[in-house]
C-alpha cells in the first residue's frame, strides 16, 4: 500500500527495554567490529588484489600476511608526525577527526538482528533507530565529505585543493543518483526506518522489486567511497594523493581508516535497502519456519552479505581502469541521475495507482525492472556502436592546437588535434638510412 510521507511507518525494532550498559555494550561492539572489519578488509583486498593480478600479496607477517595490517598500523603510529608552516593548523587537524567520526556514526542505525536476549533483557541488535532513520544515514555521509574538503583546503598546498575539489563535485554528482534511488525504494516500503525495510522484505528483497534502484545505487556507492575507477580525489598518477598528500601519521592514518569504514557503511547500507539486511537467503529462509531468522542466526547472514559487497568492490579495483573525469561525471549527471529519477517517477505513479485499485503492485514493479534493464543495456550498446563508428571516421573538421600557446603544456580540447609529431617526419630518412647502412655491409 502507497504510503504518504507523514504516515510513513514507525520502527519495528523494541528498545523500551534497554539500559545505559546495553546501549555501551552495542556501542563498543560496533566501533571494535568496524576497526577488526577493516584489518581484514586490508588483508582480503592485498590478498585477492594479488590473486588477481597473478602475484603472491604480502605473505611474510603473520599467518599468510595477515599481520602485515597490523605492522602498518605500528608503522603510523610511530611515525613523525609533521605539520604544515602554511596550513590552518585548526581546521588541518579537525578534517580527518570529521571524516572518522561520521564514518563510524553511520553504524548506530544499522540491524544486525532481530530481538535477542542478552543478558536476560529482550533488545534488538541495533543501537538506534527511528522513522527516518536512513535521512540521518545519508546526511552523516555528506558530512563525511567536509573531512576531505577541509583537509585538502587547510593544507594551503595545490594537489590537496585539487583532490578536494574533486571530492565536492564528485560527492554532489553521485550522491544525488544515490539519493534517488533510495527514494524510489522508501516510497515501495513505505518506510525510511532500517529496521522496517528489513521487514518489508519478508518475502521479496527490493533488489527484485526496484533492480534499477538497485544498479544507480551500486555504481553511486562505487563513487562516494572514491574507489577505482572512480578514484578521482586522490588520483597518484595526476594528484600524488590528492587530499591526504600533506597528511603523515596518525592523521593519515584517520582519513585512511574512514575510507574503509565508508566502505562497510555503503555496503550495509545497499544490505539493509535491497538485500532484506540480516535475514536469510533463499533457501535457508524456508527451512523449519524460519529457524535461521531467529536468534543470533541473522547476524552471521547480515556480515555475509555486507563481504559480498566488500569483495565486489575489490574485484572492480583489480578490473577496472581510472575514468577520465569528463567521463566520470557524464556518467553520474547524464546516466544514473536520469535513470534514477525516471524509476522514481514510475514507481511514484504505480505506488499512487496500487493505492486506489486492487493492483499488484509488486508484480508490475518487476516487470517494469525488467524493461528498464533492456532499454538501459540496448541504449548502452547502441552508443557503443556510435563511439567506434565515430573513432574510425576522423573528424576532418577538427583543428590544429598549440599545446604550449599558454607557456606551458595542456592537452587539447575536444574538436581540436596536436599537429604531427617532429619525430614522425624524421622516421622515414632514418629507416632508408639505416636500410642502406644494412645493404653495405
Amino acid at each position: 500500500m502507497f504510503m504518504l510521507p507523514t504516515e510513513m511507518a514507525q520502527p519495528v525494532a523494541d528498545f523500551s527495554q534497554d539500559t545505559w550498559w546495553i546501549w555501551l555494550i552495542k556501542a563498543v561492539f560496533i566501533v571494535l567490529f568496524l576497526i577488526m572489519s577493516v584489518i581484514l578488509a586490508l588483508w582480503v583486498e592485498r590478498r585477492g588484489l594479488g590473486r588477481m593480478q597473478t602475484r603472491l600479496g604480502p605473505n611474510v607477517t603473520g599467518f599468510m600476511g595477515f599481520g602485515q595490517a597490523f605492522a602498518d598500523a605500528i608503522k603510523l603510529m610511530i611515525k613523525e608526525d609533521f605539520w604544515l608552516k602554511g596550513a590552518d593548523r585548526v581546521i588541518y587537524f579537525l578534517a580527518p577527526i570529521i571524516a572518522a567520526t561520521c564514518a563510524f556514526s553511520i553504524f548506530a542505525v544499522m540491524p544486525f538482528g532481530p530481538q535477542v536476549s542478552m543478558f536476560g533483557i529482550e533488545t534488538p541488535l541495533q543501537l538506534a533507530d527511528s522513522s527516518v532513520a536512513m535521512l540521518y544515514v545519508l546526511a552523516i555521509a555528506a558530512l563525511g565529505v567536509y573531512g576531505l574538503v577541509l583537509g585538502g583546503w587547510s593544507a594551503n598546498s595545490t594537489y590537496p585543493l585539487l583532490g578536494a575539489v574533486r571530492s565536492a563535485a564528485q560527492v554532489i554528482s553521485y550522491e544525488l543518483g544515490m539519493g534517488i534511488s533510495l527514494a524510489s525504494v522508501f516510497l515501495i516500503s513505505g518506510t525510511m526506518s532500517t529496521s522496517s525495510l528489513v521487514e518489508s522484505q519478508v518475502s521479496l528483497w527490493n533488489a527484485f522489486i526496484a533492480l534499477p534502484a538497485f544498479i544507480t545505487y551500486f555504481i553511486s556507492m562505487v563513487g562516494e567511497v572514491n574507489r577505482l575507477p572512480f578514484d578521482l580525489p586522490e588520483a597518484e598518477g595526476e594528484l600524488v594523493a590528492g587530499h591526504t598528500t600533506e597528511y603523515s601519521s596518525m592523521k593519515f592514518a584517520w582519513f585512511y581508516l574512514s575510507e574503509y569504514i565508508n566502505m562497510i557503511n555503503v555496503s550495509a547500507v545497499a544490505t539493509v535497502v535491497f538485500l532484506g539486511g540480516w535475514r536469510a537467503p533463499w533457501p535457508l529462509s524456508a527451512i523449519n519456519d524460519g529457524m535461521f531468522n531467529e536468534g543470533w542466526w541473522p547476524m552471521l547472514w547480515f556480515i555475509i552479505k555486507i563481504w559480498f559487497f566488500m569483495f565486489l568492490l575489490v574485484w572492480i579495483r583489480g578490473t577496472l581502469l581510472r575514468m577520465r573525469y569528463d567521463h566520470f561525471m557524464k556518467l553520474g549527471w547524464k546516466v544514473l541521475i536520469p535513470v534514477a529519477l525516471g524509476w522514481l517517477v514510475a514507481v511514484a505513479i504505480i505506488q499512487g495507482v496500487g493505492s486506489f485499485t486492487d493492483l499488484d503492485t509488486r508484480t508490475i514493479l518487476i516487470v517494469l525492472a525488467a524493461i528498464f534493464l533492456v532499454l538501459f543495456a540496448v541504449l548502452w550498446f547502441v552508443d557503443g556502436g556510435k563511439k567506434d563508428d565515430e573513432t574510425q571516421q576522423p573528424d576532418e573538421d577538427q583543428t590544429e592546437f598549440d599545446a604550449f600557446a599558454g607557456g606551458f603544456p595542456a592537452p587539447p580540447m575536444p574538436g581540436q588535434s596536436l599537429p604531427p609529431s617532429p619525430r614522425a617526419k624524421r622516421a622515414p630518412a632514418y629507416t632508408s638510412t639505416a636500410k642502406e647502412a644494412g645493404s653495405d655491409e
